[in-house]
C-alpha cells in the first residue's frame, strides 16, 4: 500500500460539526450587538447635549427648545449621530429634559431620556437620575 498524506472523509465531517457547533453557539451572543451600539449612541448623544445645552445657557442664561446645526436664538448646536432623533420636550427656566429615539431599534427598548434641573414629568420610574440617560 502506498504511504498517503492527507485527511480522510470522517476528519473532515468532524471538523465540520465541530465548526457548526461553534457557530450555533456564536452567533446568538452577536445577534443583539448593534442594538447595543445603537443604544449606546444615544445615550451618548444623550450627555453630550448636557455639555451643548450647558453651554448655550452659558452664553443665553437660558436652554434651548430645540437641536440644530447652528447654535441661534432658541437651537443649541448639536447634531446627533446617525438615525437618532432629540427631541427637547420640557425646557424651564430651571431645567429641561430630552427624549432620544431612533427607528431602527426592534427590540422592547425604543427611547432613551435625560432630565437636568427641574423638568415637567422627570424623575420617571425609568429615568431616576439628573444627568444620567437612561433607556425604557
Amino acid at each position: 500500500m502506498k504511504n498517503r498524506k492527507g485527511f480522510t472523509l470522517i476528519e473532515l465531517l468532524i471538523v465540520v460539526v465541530i465548526i457548526g457547533i461553534l457557530a450555533a453557539i456564536a452567533i446568538p451572543k452577536f445577534a443583539n450587538t448593534k442594538e447595543k451600539a445603537v443604544l449606546a449612541s444615544m445615550k451618548s448623544d444623550l450627555r453630550n447635549l448636557v455639555t451643548a445645552q450647558e453651554g448655550f445657557f452659558s452664553d443665553n442664561q437660558d436652554y434651548a427648545t430645540k437641536v440644530g446645526a447652528v447654535q441661534n436664538a432658541t437651537d443649541v448646536a448639536f447634531v446627533p449621530s446617525s438615525n437618532n432623533t432629540i427631541t427637547i420636550a420640557n425646557k424651564t427656566a430651571a431645567g429641561w429634559s430630552a427624549e432620544v429615539v431612533n427607528l431602527t431599534l426592534k427590540g422592547a427598548i425604543t427611547k432613551c431620556g435625560i432630565y437636568v434641573g427641574t423638568a415637567a414629568g422627570f424623575p420617571t420610574a425609568t429615568v431616576k437620575a439628573e444627568g444620567a440617560p437612561a433607556c425604557y
